[in-house]
């Protein structure tokens, strides 16, 4: 159970520090002259719209784990960390086409600033995060309790990353090569999925 919380901790924070959760909103907060409270309020909203979809395709999942768990007998023992790996390996061979959403500025130009953030949120919501989805898929076939725990988690720590990285970098406090940080991110994000899943092969 502990290594599954603790590479559900990691990819939450990974996915709060990834740049293209949080720098549209904030580049096009700067383009449109949003100031700090508007665009740190903007990237709550979106946030909550992004958790919302990832919980819910989550828990579903965790659902799905439940039941597998109940009917195949090697499930949570071999099946599911499997699946980790799996997903682990896809990310590290896809990570230079990571991408959660693209809004084209062209377009943005022609909308007033509440289409803007409509835009801003359905792309969020329909674009979840499918690091984690793994993780429920596995926690689902433990226990409700752990379903929750991970929930909660990745919530939290999603939206309020999301929104202290929007404070840092609007008030220029921290520069860095943000497309490279992308770029490598997904390398990451397979590395925890992998070592989570050969963990639990042996502790499950």
């Amino acid at each position: 159970m502990y290594s599954i919380i603790i590479g559900s901790l990691l990819i939450s924070i990974l996915h709060a520090v990834i740049p293209n959760h949080w720098l549209p909103v904030l580049a096009i907060g700067k383009k449109q002259g949003w100031n700090l409270a508007e665009t740190s309020r903007i990237t709550v909203i979106a946030g909550i719209a992004h958790v919302i979809s990832t919980v819910i395709i989550g828990i579903l999942l965790g659902l799905i784990g439940g039941e597998l768990t109940e009917h195949i007998e090697h499930f949570t023992h071999i099946i599911a960390p499997s699946v980790l790996i799996l997903v682990g390996l896809y990310f590290i061979s896809q990570h230079y086409r990571h991408h959660h959403f693209h809004l084209q500025n062209e377009q943005l130009e022609k909308k007033s600033s509440k289409s803007i953030v409509w835009a801003l949120v359905i792309a969020m919501f329909l674009s979840p995060c499918m690091e984690i989805e793994a993780y429920f898929l596995l926690a689902g076939s433990r226990s409700w309790y752990l379903l929750v725990v991970i929930a909660a988690m990745y919530s939290i720590i999603s939206i309020t990353g999301m929104l202290i990285w929007i404070r840092v970098v609007y008030k220029g406090l921290l520069k860095l090569n943000w497309h490279k940080w992308e770029h490598n991110a997904g390398i990451i994000t397979g590395l925890v999925l992998i070592i989570t899943g050969i963990i639990s092969f042996f502790i499950s």
